[in-house]
This record gives structure tokens, sequence and C-alpha cells, in this order.
């Protein structure tokens, strides 16, 4: 068995419509482990560190902004495969296109704003999630 960490976000959006017991409800229902929670506004150096690979693109700054925008919930869940299972219980990245039963298909929408606001992330890879991890949980 391989027990995996992942960093879980409730965007500004999502937090702002009170989702975050929503989305977290879901995540234990799912079967994994809140290791680690925290209410917190990011700031602008931690989110250029935890989005660094898509520097330059012009979606960046757009995504950075509207991170930076408002309250977040991070999380830290544990559990087998919980990477590949936590994407799979967010949905699709276009809320439009996501499926009925996933949290941006249930309950996200498309509100024409420059970044999809899709109320959360969850890292894509185990690589992903150490280092994102280190950024918003450095004690863990």
């Amino acid at each position: 068995m391989t027990i995996e960490r992942s960093l879980v976000l409730v965007k500004p959006d999502g937090f702002a419509r009170g989702l975050t017991g929503e989305v977290l409800r879901r995540i234990e229902a799912k079967g994994y482990r809140l290791v680690a929670l925290q209410v917190m506004t990011p700031d602008v150096e931690s989110l250029h560190s935890h989005y660094a690979e898509h520097q330059g693109k012009p979606f960046f700054e757009p995504l950075v902004d509207f991170m930076a925008s408002g309250a977040v919930a991070a999380a830290v869940i544990e559990g087998e495969r919980c990477i590949e299972g936590f994407r799979a219980l967010a949905g699709a990245t276009d809320p439009t296109a996501a499926l009925p039963g996933t949290i941006r298909g249930d309950l996200g929408r498309d509100w024409g704003t420059p970044v999809q606001q899709n109320i959360v992330h969850g890292s894509d890879s185990p690589e992903s999630a150490a280092r994102e991890i280190d950024i918003w949980f450095p004690e863990l």
C-alpha cells in the first residue's frame, strides 16, 4: 500500500461562497484523512512559487491576482492514491464541462472572468504535492 499526500486548496471563489465545508465533507466521505488545515489569504510571493511552471504564460498574473484576492482554505490530505482520487472528485478544470457528481460539476460554473474560477486545486503528481505542501505547510 502506498499512502500519498496531496495539497488541496479551496480557492477564493469557493471559500467566499461558503463551500469549504462541502469540499471537506466530500474529501472525508471519500475516505481520505485531513492531515493539516488552515485558512489564509495567500501572499503573492507564495503564489509565484506555487504557480512557477506557469510564469510567462498570459494567464499567470490574472491567476495570481485571483488567488490573492481573498481567503483560501488550504489542506493536506492523505490516503491511498489520494492525488488521483481527489482530482477525479474535483472534476474537469472547466466547471461547465465537469461531470455531475464532481465538486466542479455540482458547484461550479463559468462566471465569464479572465481566469477560470473553479473552486478547488489539487496537486497533480507526487512531486507537485511535495513541492506545494512545502510552500503552504513548511512545518510538515
